[in-house]
């Protein structure tokens, strides 16, 4: 929405409110936009989901864009107490931190086999910049490996769509995987969200090679599915869901290793998984509502603060 388009259009919305796209902008452009919903006297609410861009390599111009947006904003939302206190720090700026909901509204039980085998996932996508995509499937061949040796069955599929930023990327990535039979590199079309929910809800552990980033939408994902994460430590994922996410060292493929061992040894806990997660389903029924009615109060309060 550049700034003509909201001056025009100032009598058909209340409210701006900004989670993604920033980079599609200059800081020019940007900084226009939130003088032209000023004028109009509507106010800016920001959803801070990421403080590193997971779409670009250089993450100057879209910090530049952070410098103009964040301090400009009426008010502030982020996912995670972390993500806020680095908000803090950074710009001197408080946040309402309100949690990622479910991205699920209905979903059958997953179907796990109970032969005893690990069975571990990987989704490249489109070999996006932020994915260390050769460096997970070597520390997934070395982590296969070592399990293997310990006469711990365990199966790795690594997804990775048809049509790929970088073909020959692609190829090293499926040529790491060759010689280790429990790791398949699979290629595919663009999954829709019931089969990426059916393929997740198969796994025991998902895992991110993240080289940068700051939410995820997986981790959100996997948590209602009751699959567990291993992933980089970079960003404030690990404080989405910290006791179903471990982190790993992608040079360091026994981390890995263990991560799978500890998803493989929670497959069968105490309680019976359909009861928990018919549990953790309202749990995060519920969430999603309170996060509903906090928006509407937060677009209450900002509306009425620019009319005072």
């Amino acid at each position: 929405m550049t700034a003509p388009w909201l001056t025009e259009n100032a009598a058909g919305y209340d409210l701006l409110h900004v989670h993604f796209g920033l980079e599609s902008f200059s800081t020019d452009e940007l900084r226009a936009g939130l003088d032209a919903a000023r004028r109009a006297g509507r106010p800016v609410i920001f959803t801070v989901h990421d403080l590193d861009n997971p779409q670009i390599v250089d993450q100057e111009p879209y910090r530049a864009l952070l410098d103009v947006i964040v301090p400009a904003a009426d008010r502030l939302v982020t996912l995670t107490p972390s993500a806020a206190a680095e908000i803090e720090r950074r710009w001197g700026r408080q946040s309402m931190v309100l949690a990622h909901p479910t991205l699920l509204d209905e979903a059958a039980t997953p179907k796990r086999e109970a032969d005893g085998t690990v069975r571990v996932g990987i989704h490249l996508r489109d070999l996006r910049p932020n994915i260390d995509a050769e460096g997970a499937v070597r520390a997934a061949t070395e982590a296969a490996r070592s399990l293997e040796e310990t006469g711990r069955a365990i199966e790795v599929e690594v997804l990775l769509n048809e049509r790929v930023r970088d073909d020959r990327l692609a190829d090293r990535v499926v040529a790491a995987a060759n010689g280790q039979t429990a790791v398949r590199v699979r290629r595919t079309p663009y999954l829709d969200d019931a089969e990426i929910e059916a393929w997740l809800g198969g796994l025991d552990l998902f895992v991110l090679p993240y080289r940068h980033g700051t939410h995820s939408g997986w981790v959100e994902l996997c948590y209602d599915l009751g699959v567990r994460v291993a992933g980089t430590d970079v960003g404030h994922i690990r404080s989405q869901h910290p006791s179903e996410f471990r982190v790993v060292d992608l040079d360091d493929a026994r981390t890995l290793a263990d991560a799978a061992t500890w998803a493989g040894d929670a497959r069968h806990p105490s309680s019976p998984a359909d009861d928990r997660l018919a549990t953790r389903r309202l749990e995060r029924s519920e969430e999603r509502r309170a996060v509903r009615e906090a928006h509407a109060r937060l677009y209450s309060d900002a509306i009425a603060e620019v009319s005072a």
